[in-house]
């Protein structure tokens, strides 16, 4: 028996078991599962992966970039995002990928007609990679994050007007947060603009409801979610 899994805290309502238990049986792939391991102090990792006899993980919050001291090795994307969502176990070697970058720009560029311009909202594990994204796309962004920089209370009028893509990065909207949202202008959201929210669940958020009554087109996370956990089966299956 080949086992999977994903690592984080307070799993319960996550994407990846569900996906891959789905995947094995519809697939027809035997000798294979997919288990949630909610682990509470990530230097247990090496612990987890021995006893379980793990073969590969998934890795979410609040794990993304914390984990990278307890790996062997990272391929190039990973290290230049600074951010693993994926490791495979190799002959006792932990290494760390980072496929959300895939999924990210799969679902993006796909909507992204002339629109130039980026506001990323949080700048956590997840914004690494959108920020790679949109870099290796030659698209310009600004991040927005509490107590940096650029608060939410600098977003105006001609911000908006001249950032046409929105991303939301932070958990605001997610199950356990699901009245929150960020606090950003909406008013001045129009069709020209793209809201993205990398949450999936659930599948409108406020964030993407606000967009919507403004006209915008909106988009949710789950294609994001659905192509980085094939991307992720490849490398354990490489």
């Amino acid at each position: 028996m080949k086992v999977y899994g994903l690592i984080g805290i307070k799993l319960e309502n996550s994407f990846s078991k569900k996906y891959f238990t789905n995947k094995f049986k519809k697939e027809k792939i035997t000798k294979s599962a997919y288990f949630n391991f909610n682990l509470h102090d990530i230097s247990d990792l090496r612990s987890l992966i021995i006893k379980n006899n793990i073969s590969g993980l998934n890795v979410t919050m609040p794990y993304k970039e914390k984990i990278i001291p307890f790996l062997d090795e990272l391929n190039e994307d990973a290290k230049l995002i600074g951010a693993v969502n994926t490791i495979k176990v190799d002959n006792e070697k932990l290494i760390g990928y980072n496929t959300d970058h895939i999924g990210f720009a799969y679902s993006l560029l796909a909507n992204l007609n002339d629109r130039k311009r980026a506001l990323i909202l949080g700048d956590g594990g997840a914004a690494k990679a959108v920020k790679y994204v949109l870099k290796k796309n030659n698209i310009q962004f600004k991040v927005i994050n509490r107590n940096t920089h650029f608060d939410y209370i600098d977003i105006n009028q001609k911000m908006m007007n001249d950032y046409e893509i929105i991303i939301n990065t932070t958990p605001l909207g997610s199950l356990a947060e699901i009245n929150k949202f960020p606090n950003i202008p909406y008013k001045y959201i129009s069709k020209k603009h793209l809201l993205f929210d990398i949450i999936y669940n659930p599948k409108e958020t406020k964030f993407l409801e606000y967009g919507k009554k403004y006209n915008a087109f909106t988009l949710n996370g789950l294609q994001m979610l659905k192509i980085q956990a094939e991307e992720s089966w490849k490398i354990w299956n490489l």
